[in-house]
């Protein structure tokens, strides 16, 4: 392929914990044990912005894995993502040591406010120069209601219309400062032209907002916006908002349904396929040789432990899996109140059954995993092989899970990036100063709409 191909979207795919998204990473020989520390970040960031990574995104929960039998006991003991800092202050200190590297934050829109997370991340757009994103989603279970003193978790279907809701609100208020509002005149006094500052009003079913927003257009126009619904509502959702749609998928075929899918959603909703990316997420184990390659993989896949998988299954179906027999199976009923709906129904579909048991659940999801999502395992020409396979048939780019760290960035980097760049697949320097600038998608330049408006 030559340089003037299209080229892969890379993220890197993090936690602002313990682990990284594969529980048993922290107990590799290879991850190191300062992940409290901004320096962890910060090493891990510098080697994704040498490589010319687009991103790096921290997924989050707002609680531990505490479903499965009623307890965070397993979740600690085991450490099966026991720590939860906030995602944004560590955003913050990766920005501080890169100046090319986007950098993305899960927040939540069922237990914050529009008006919270639209200063939020606005000021972290500013700070870092046009660099950051925000992963939207409307969280998973009881154990994150808890912690915010509610009873119930939402239903599935009432959390996305809240979110329709809630982007609205933070979408206009991104939009509601001109980008010349600003006139920063001494002589004359003359701040800013108020004729160009647009409140933001909006009442909707589930939220209302009525006032001006604090923070001046940032270099974005507003932050790249991430979504992974994967449910019919969720993809609807995404298809509406989303720059960045996070997905997975284990195999070629599976992968160019979803895509199709994905980009269908995005042009029901009126928008423009085409600036829209589709990542799914893939872990990738490389060497440089078949047999280093083949005792790389088997260290990693000893890691894994099925009651990790467990406690991972509950947290994210929002259902405890302890007290049932493995073999029997879920009712109606039991499957229509599980939380994670794209979870549950890849289980379906991969099980063909329509009321599976736990154990299928566990075998079908292989939640806690190494193929919980698609594998690319090899030298640094079969990885990228398989790269450039699903590319542009399936995926617009990928997002990289890591085995260990920051061991799995490290390799990649070294090992995978400069086969890539050799075909003309992945940059070999930034194109913009800004995130949405290296993706290649426009700036936001709307004005905010003002008016009130009913429900999303």
């Amino acid at each position: 392929m030559t340089s003037s191909s299209p080229q892969m979207t890379l993220i890197a795919f993090l936690q602002a914990q313990n682990c990284s998204n594969y529980v048993g990473s922290w107990r590799h020989p290879a991850s190191t044990p300062d992940f409290l520390t901004p320096r962890y970040y910060q090493r891990i960031a510098r080697t994704l912005e040498d490589a010319r990574f687009d991103m790096a995104f921290f997924d989050d929960r707002l609680a531990m894995p505490e479903i499965y039998g009623h307890s965070s006991d397993l979740a600690v003991e085991h450490g099966i993502r026991a720590v939860k800092m906030d995602p944004t202050a560590v955003l913050m200190a990766m920005a501080m040591a890169t100046t090319h590297l986007g950098l993305g934050a899960t927040y939540s829109t069922t237990y914050y406010e529009p008006f919270h997370v639209a200063r939020l991340f606005a000021t972290l757009d500013q700070m870092s120069g046009g660099r950051v994103a925000w992963n939207i989603v409307t969280s998973l279970n009881d154990s994150e209601a808890a912690n915010f003193g509610r009873d119930l978790h939402l239903g599935h279907d009432e959390r996305y219309d809240r979110a329709d809701e809630f982007l609205e609100i933070v979408t206009r208020m991104w939009t509601s400062w001109e980008p010349d509002a600003l006139v920063m005149d001494k002589e004359s006094g003359r701040f800013a032209d108020p004729a160009k500052v647009h409140p933001t009003r909006y009442r909707g079913k589930y939220l209302q907002a009525e006032g001006t927003f604090t923070v001046p257009r940032t270099p974005q126009g507003q932050p790249v916006l991430l979504q992974a619904g994967m449910s019919g509502r969720g993809k609807a959702f995404a298809g509406r908002w989303a720059d960045v749609v996070f997905t997975a998928f284990k195999n070629r075929d599976a992968g160019i349904a979803n895509y199709r899918s994905v980009k269908q959603a995005v042009a029901d909703a009126g928008r423009d396929p085409d600036q829209v990316k589709v990542t799914p997420a893939v872990g990738v184990i490389v060497a440089e040789t078949p047999e280093q390659v083949r005792l790389k993989e088997a260290l990693l896949r000893g890691l894994a432990r099925e009651e990790d998988g467990l406690a991972l299954l509950c947290e994210g179906l929002n259902v405890d899996f302890s007290d049932r027999d493995l073999d029997e199976p879920f009712s109606d009923e039991d499957l229509a109140r599980m939380s994670w709906q794209g979870l549950r129904d890849g289980v379906l579909k991969a099980s063909g059954k329509s009321h599976p048991t736990v154990r299928d659940f566990v075998h079908y999801s292989r939640r806690g995993t190494l193929d919980e999502a698609g594998m690319f395992i090899g030298t640094p020409e079969q990885v990228a092989d398989q790269m450039e396979d699903w590319f542009g048939t399936c995926c617009d780019g990928f997002v990289l899970a890591a085995g260990s760290l920051p061991g799995s960035y490290e390799d990649f980097a070294r090992l995978v990036v400069p086969e890539l760049q050799r075909r003309g697949l992945a940059r070999t320097d930034y194109a913009d100063t800004t995130l949405r600038g290296n993706l290649g998608l426009p700036p936001v330049t709307l004005a905010a709409q003002t008016t009130e408006a009913g429900g999303a």
